[in-house]
């Protein structure tokens, strides 16, 4: 089992630049899959990114490859996530999530975090 927290959101001008962090924590982090989620005003919740356990796979939504980039610190039990080229679009509650599984990940994860809000600014 794992717990997930994320930090980091914040308001940013369209252009600019943020990092949000998971912070996780139980004895299996190291072997779980971590992926990234948004939801807007309205819409709904949207798969953003994944990335595997060593952090030799990465896998990004076609919205927002080559402005974001996913890693992971395991010795600090952290999964981030480095958003460039903001545009006032990415404004969302972003999610970190976690599974086993690599699909599941991506699809309906075992494991939720509550959310940080991102606004950016035009």
């Amino acid at each position: 089992q794992v717990q997930l927290v994320e930090s980091g959101g914040g308001l940013v001008q369209a252009g600019g630049s943020l990092r949000l962090s998971c912070a996780a924590s139980g004895r299996t982090f190291n072997r779980y899959y971590m992926g990234w989620f948004r939801q807007a005003p309205g819409k709904e919740r949207v798969f953003v990114g994944v990335i595997s356990w060593n952090g030799g796979w990465k896998y990004y939504a076609d919205s927002v490859k080559g402005r974001f980039t996913i890693s992971r610190d395991n010795a600090k039990n952290t999964v981030y996530l480095h958003m460039d080229s903001l545009k006032p679009e990415d404004t969302a509650v972003y999610y970190c999530a976690a599974d086993v599984n690599q699909v599941m990940v991506q699809t309906k994860p075992g494991y939720w975090g509550q959310g940080t809000q991102v606004t950016v600014s035009s």
